[in-house]
């Protein structure tokens, strides 16, 4: 026996097809369904002989079979049937499990289609010994929610409760999520709550789940605030406590939340966070909620108490643009904000760089500053996604940068206040680059998108011939990790340095100490060096012309990128001369740290 159930407000009759598709099996397979007492808009059927493994779809008045908007399963894609689950009968094997501690973690991006040959959840639990070894402690997923075609960055989701077919369904992810509790990792999954993609999207022949009241990149904007919004509302509610509770995953990254546009007197987000604690309180486990936005607005990550909407986290972009446009000496787009050594020192004592001051890439004054934030309340990182993949090629970092300023990028990130995010292979410099993909099945959106795609980047002076086509297959193919570099140099070194960085990290107290207000800094502009005072640590880095001597507190050096690094003279408690060749970061203990 199963009660089906669906919020079609907006039509006259409803029907669900079991078995079938719009009743092809007989009258037996299309059930009517009747309006629930008291809950406008919903409608409910019982079917005895549905249960796990079941198809159905839901028709509308006279209209064709839909695809269910809560679907925990999509076996043949978005224009597919649904299939019920029962979301109790997998094995879990994590009791215990407590959660990751967000202020102490250090996040490793993935996305499970490039990830490994296969692009499935359980080949990618092949690969966390990898991630064990390397040190992190939590992967952070890219969208998994049902999307069109088999292969994509996955922001484009339509079946948001429906783990991606293509990557092995609702059992691959959570063998996924169970293989990584068992190693201590926690799993965090990208959710996409400010748009639906374009392919598959039935939500508004169901009911009022957009508004024309505002614009947004991707078209109307979800009805948050409108008539009728209750519903739309808990609809995202009600997701997140899936992946949370039915999945077991321990956080959520919430895409692009400044496009959520809610003028409600209590934002989505607030709500959410509220849902969040109180469901880690009835699971007795910790759960988080990272934020990606580009206001650079501390309410986000306030406590409610003091007026914020209670995140735990938010990317921080100006933390990433200043210490790539310095490696990079890109100062293109939005990067023509950055390029200064100076940008760098004020990211990592000030969280943010645009803290209320004036843009010229924005024209106006842009963010603002808190200084009761701590670190732990942003992610810090040199490469993300949208970093190599909105590239006009997709080029990683390895691309763009020596050796040596790879591995200063990697010590400033892993020694920063902030939580530090790898993106996947950026631990050996992976050699593939990381491009926009799509496989839209409509060859009209297929042709937009790849059009679209390459008008995007003029600000940047790229080529838009040089843009890849993302329906080609050998767009997705090249952007798979090739493994077999791991072995080899100078992949096996900065593997080596980065892991060596994660042990350091996770032995030095001062390093895990959030308070921004306690991170000190130096900087030559000219020089291009930087030097970074955390407690007993210090980091200098060079990135200037030539070799640079600067004066630090006396210590020794528990970490260097170079073998031409030199600490001369000084007792505990003095000052020494650190020699740092170009292009080489040091990194100084004063107090009694672990050998690595």
């Amino acid at each position: 026996m199963t009660t089906f159930r669906l919020w079609a407000p907006l039509a006259r009759r409803a029907r669900v097809a079991v078995g079938g598709v719009g009743g092809t099996e007989g009258a037996a397979g299309l059930v009517a369904m009747a309006p629930v007492p008291g809950r406008d808009g919903w409608w409910e059927a019982e079917v005895a002989s549905a249960g796990p493994g079941t198809d159905y779809r839901f028709v509308l008045d006279d209209g064709p079979p839909l695809p269910d908007p809560r679907s925990p399963c999509q076996p043949s894609g978005v224009l597919g049937p649904s299939r019920l689950v029962d979301q109790s009968a997998f094995p879990w094997r994590d009791e215990g499990w407590a959660g990751i501690d967000l202020s102490t973690a250090v996040l490793y991006e993935l996305h499970v289609g490039t990830f490994t040959p296969e692009g499935t959840f359980d080949a990618a639990t092949g690969k966390l010994d990898h991630l064990v070894d390397l040190g992190v402690s939590a992967v952070e997923l890219m969208p998994v929610a049902e999307f069109s075609g088999r292969r994509g960055w996955g922001y484009d989701g339509v079946d948001l409760f429906a783990p991606h077919h293509a990557y092995g369904g609702t059992d691959g992810l959570d063998r996924l999520v169970d293989a990584c509790h068992r190693r201590g990792l926690g799993v965090i999954v990208d959710v996409v709550y400010n748009h639906l993609g374009p392919a598959g999207n039935v939500l508004g022949r169901c009911g009022p789940y957009f508004t024309s009241r505002y614009a947004t990149p991707w078209g109307e904007a979800v009805n948050l605030d409108g008539p009728d919004s209750d519903e739309v509302r808990a609809f995202f509610l009600d997701n997140a406590e899936h992946w949370l509770r039915d999945h077991h995953c321990d956080g959520l990254r919430l895409d692009a939340v400044h496009a959520i546009v809610d003028m409600s007197a209590t934002h989505l987000l607030e709500d959410l966070a509220v849902r969040v604690e109180g469901l880690a309180g009835d699971l007795g486990r910790r759960l988080v909620l990272i934020a990606e936005s580009d206001l650079n607005d501390p309410r986000l990550v306030r406590s409610r108490r003091a007026g914020g909407y209670g995140l735990d986290a938010q990317w921080n972009d100006d933390f990433h643009h200043a210490l790539h446009a310095v490696l990079t000496g890109e100062t293109t787009g939005y990067y023509a904000d950055f390029g200064r050594v100076a940008d760098v020192a004020t990211a990592l004592e000030r969280g943010f760089v645009y803290a209320g001051r004036y843009s010229a890439y924005r024209r106006r004054r842009h963010g603002r500053y808190d200084p009761a934030m701590p670190g732990h309340r942003l992610v810090g990182y040199l490469q993300n996604h949208d970093q190599v993949g909105n590239r006009a090629t997709g080029e990683r970092s390895a691309a763009l940068m020596s050796t040596g300023r790879l591995k200063v990028g990697a010590a400033l990130v892993l020694t920063a206040p902030f939580v530090p995010l790898l993106f996947q292979g950026e631990e050996w410099a992976a050699g593939s680059p990381f491009q926009y993909f799509t496989d839209f099945e409509d060859a009209e959106l297929a042709r937009a998108v790849s059009e679209g795609r390459r008008g995007e980047f003029a600000s940047f002076g790229w080529r838009p011939a040089d843009v890849p086509d993302p329906q080609d297959p050998a767009t997705f193919l090249r952007s798979k990790l090739d493994w077999a570099e791991v072995e080899k140099e100078p992949h096996a070194s900065l593997l080596a340095w980065h892991a060596a960085l994660i042990r350091l990290r996770r032995a030095t107290p001062d390093l895990g100490d959030c308070r921004l207000d306690r991170v000190r800094t130096r900087y030559d502009e000219g020089g291009r060096w930087l030097v970074v005072e955390r407690g007993s640590v210090t980091v200098a880095a060079n990135v200037g012309a030539a070799q640079a001597r600067l004066e630090v507190r006396a210590g020794r050096v528990a970490l260097s990128s170079e073998p031409g690094v030199h600490l001369r003279g000084g007792e505990e408690g003095g000052t020494a001369e650190l020699s740092l060749p170009v292009d080489s970061v040091a990194i100084v203990v004063h107090s009694l740290v672990p050998s690595l």
